[in-house]
């Protein structure tokens, strides 16, 4: 069996869960709202070392939610909306 890691926010996370409850007819809600084309799994971590699924998922889930991380997705969100000259909200 293969696992996937998610983020979001906990009603995003909450939205996912309910959709995928319901079967197959909310995914293509799911592919609508969220980026899946780049999706992370026990598998890729797997292809580089030698460790078991709870191994790999454990760091998928710290890779995933490493601070560094999270503020270099939040920079190149922030960069390519620039690019398309997206006006910003300010909070």
């Amino acid at each position: 069996m293969e696992k996937i890691v998610f983020e979001g926010t906990r009603e995003q996370i909450e939205n996912l869960k309910l959709l995928l409850e319901h079967g197959d007819n909310d995914l293509p809600r799911l592919r609508e709202e969220y980026q899946t084309e780049n999706l992370w799994s026990i598998e890729d971590v797997q292809l580089n070392y030698e460790c078991d699924e709870d191994e790999a998922m454990q760091v998928l889930e710290e890779a995933l939610q490493n601070d560094a991380t999270m503020e270099q997705i939040w920079f190149a969100i922030h960069h390519h909306a620039e690019n398309l000259d997206l006006k910003r909200i300010e909070e």
